[in-house]
């Protein structure tokens, strides 16, 4: 072997040991970012997942509504309802420290990922300068009620005044509308759409909101949600803004979702969901059906829900709003209903200075021919499922039912 064959092979040598150094420490840092990703959604995921919660007998949900509340309200008696039961959010503290891994807890390097957030911020009275006049007096009523029950329940039921989190992870569903202040709690299937019509033409982005389109406002990207700011931001807003939220009964929600996305043509939730709800809960299923997904049964729908084992994931169509809004954590100034959605939200439009002439759009977002879906309505697709069933589908949305004080459904 020549000279110039040695320190060819020494060269070839040296640049094999320069590639295989550069592709192992790459393996060593996605290892690693891997590795603090896994260990923030981990933590966030034990902070929020509460425990399964005794429920209650029948007869204590079954009680007329107060004085002030609508029918659809129902009031929890605090005194006699969780009388020797277990703080539901104590238990998810403690479980919650009791599961972190000994190595998790010492490493002081992932903690840079979370900042220490002190929840719920106070809760301010709301400013009533703007809405004059005796005709919002039985609306500013209910209004009080609400929010004083809510704050109560939090309060009796959320030891953990400070989350060891990631704040972003809260707020990813709130919309921020700075000329007048707002924040508000996006939840789908409770007038959401028309909100954000509303809140596009509170900002001088549109002049009426009956002239935009679904499109233009689920995907024309023309609200800016509040996670997209900094800490500083986000925190700031969170404490100067009015924070609302508008709820719905939680089984006529989950009814109108499905109805809206697996009754009618859908290019996304009928080959992404569709497939695999009938793939999995279908016996027999035909071929046209597992290739297009189209024509799920209610039934399979809640077969879905109930599984500890999704073949695919959640939808905030469906999600509870105990875990899209966190109202324990991020204390809403004004709750709304979508049973009351036209008076409540004119009164809320009152409040923060809206413009005289807007009012909240009166008409349906989509497939307007259809019959709104209503307690009747609820009833009808609740019969097809088995009595087990439909109590497993209260005990989903249980805390939603507590929290926003609805009446749990005859199951």
């Amino acid at each position: 072997m020549n000279l110039r064959q040695v320190f060819v092979s020494v060269l070839l040598f040296g640049v094999a040991g320069l590639l295989l150094f550069m592709y192992l420490q790459a393996w060593i840092e996605e290892q690693h970012t891997e590795s603090g990703k896994k260990l923030q959604q981990e933590t966030i995921n034990q902070d929020f997942t509460l425990q399964p919660l005794e429920m209650p007998r029948r007869a204590a949900w079954r009680r007329s509504a107060p004085v002030g509340l609508s029918n659809h309200e129902m009031a929890v008696s605090s005194s006699t309802h969780w009388q020797g039961r277990t703080d539901p959010f104590s238990v998810v503290a403690a479980s919650s420290e009791n599961r972190l891994p000994e190595q998790q807890k010492m490493s002081e390097s992932h903690l840079n990922w979370f900042r220490g957030v002190y929840l719920p911020p106070a809760l301010h009275p709301l400013n009533k300068t703007f809405a004059k006049g005796g005709e919002w007096q039985d609306i500013d009523s209910t209004q009080e009620k609400r929010r004083a029950f809510l704050q109560d329940f939090c309060r009796k039921y959320n030891s953990r005044k400070k989350l060891q989190t990631h704040l972003v992870h809260l707020v990813s569903r709130i919309y921020v509308e700075d000329r007048h202040k707002v924040l508000y709690c996006e939840v789908p299937k409770a007038g959401c759409s028309n909100w954000k019509r509303v809140l596009m033409v509170l900002s001088g982005l549109a002049a009426s909101a009956n002239n935009i389109s679904h499109d233009d406002v689920h995907y024309g990207k023309h609200l800016r949600k509040l996670d997209s700011y900094d800490l500083k931001g986000i925190y700031t807003r969170l404490n100067m803004y009015t924070k609302f939220i508008f709820v719905r009964d939680p089984m006529e929600r989950l009814v109108s979702a499905f109805r809206d996305k697996f009754e009618h043509p859908n290019s996304y939730y009928h080959p992404v969901f569709g497939k695999a709800i009938i793939k999995k809960y279908r016996h027999n299923a035909d071929e046209e059906a597992l290739k297009t997904g189209s024509g799920v049964k209610f039934r399979e729908f809640i077969q879905y829900l109930l599984d500890s084992h999704r073949p695919i994931g959640m939808d905030i169509h469906w999600e509870q709003v105990s875990k899209l809004c966190y109202p324990c954590l991020i204390n809403y100034d004004f709750i709304g209903k979508f049973e009351t959605l036209e008076e409540d939200a004119n009164y809320f439009l009152q409040l923060v200075g809206a413009p005289a002439n807007l009012k909240f759009p009166k008409f349906k977002d989509r497939h307007s021919s259809d019959e709104r879906t209503s307690t009747e309505v609820v009833r009808q697709y609740l019969k097809e499922l088995s009595k087990e069933e439909r109590q497993l589908t209260y005990d989903f949305y249980y805390l939603d039912y507590l929290m926003f004080n609805y009446t749990s459904p005859l199951v």
